[in-house]
């Protein structure tokens, strides 16, 4: 091939090149979608966590939804109202105060409360357990299974297992749910952080069973219930429920439990 030639072919390779490049950019000019910097300012301003308890896919997606206004400035669990009051400053609104919600268990089955069928011996996974005898070793099938899901799937190391049951520390804990959806037995719900007494019991049974099967389940006698001077307790079935947003936190219903299954959360 002489030079000539050499030369033609880069000219053609060359400007095809060129054309190729330009066709591109224009294409990604038009076809760029465009960004919301507050969206970017709120993504840098999240933890990062990705955890989900704010109900969007992780972080990327609240902050999506945020400055879409499809969300709250205060939507993330984990950045509490530090983060909220920065997203607030982003978005050029005002931040509404929440009440710090916590991670609680209802169940307070210890070893030495609760009775217990047979020995055990398998994996440790409370979800395995559905497919065990009786739903597993402990005689109240409602109760805490002791097996560690929610520990496993708290990114914050707020759980752990004491005594046969799963506690929250409540100082790590940051509301982000996935101790919620862990739990087969459904036992967790987030309450107030600052309220101090607590129903420590799910199981819909009546007295008798209950009794038989944990010291310190609900029995449904409704005493608390009676003597709330707020009427903050009601009876769902035989177990009893409070109201957060009515409790007074007088501690009358602790008081008068003869199970002393509504407990102080400290």
């Amino acid at each position: 091939m002489n030079m000539t030639g050499i030369i033609i072919a880069i000219i053609i390779v060359g400007g095809v090149g060129l054309l190729i490049g330009l066709l591109l950019g224009f294409a990604s000019l038009k076809l760029a979608v465009e960004v919301d910097e507050r969206e970017q300012a709120v993504l840098e301003a999240l933890p990062g966590n990705n955890c989900g308890g704010c109900g969007f896919p992780g972080c990327s997606g609240l902050a999506a939804a945020i400055a879409k206004g499809e969300a709250p400035v205060n939507g993330c669990p984990v950045g509490g109202e530090a983060v909220a009051n920065i997203i607030s400053g982003i978005m050029g609104v005002e931040a509404t105060a929440g009440e710090k919600q916590v991670a609680y268990v209802m169940c307070s089955g210890t070893c030495d409360k609760t009775t217990v069928d047979y020995d055990y011996v398998g994996v440790k996974d409370c979800a395995m357990l559905g497919f065990v005898p009786n739903g597993g070793p402990k005689s109240c099938n409602h109760g805490c299974l002791g097996m560690g899901n929610c520990v496993k799937a708290c990114p914050f190391d707020a759980i752990h297992i004491v005594d046969g049951i799963a506690l929250v520390d409540k100082e790590k804990c940051k509301a982000c749910g996935k101790c919620i959806v862990a739990c087969p037995k459904g036992l967790i719900e987030l309450v107030p952080y600052s309220q101090k007494h607590l129903v420590a019991c799910h199981s819909p049974e009546k007295g008798p069973i209950v009794m038989k099967a944990c010291k310190t389940g609900c029995i449904g006698c409704t005493l608390c219930a009676k003597n709330c001077p707020q009427e903050a307790i009601t009876m769902n079935g035989a177990l009893a429920h409070i109201d957060y947003e009515k409790c007074v936190d007088c501690g009358i219903c602790a008081e008068k439990c003869p199970k002393k299954v509504i407990l102080t959360n400290h």
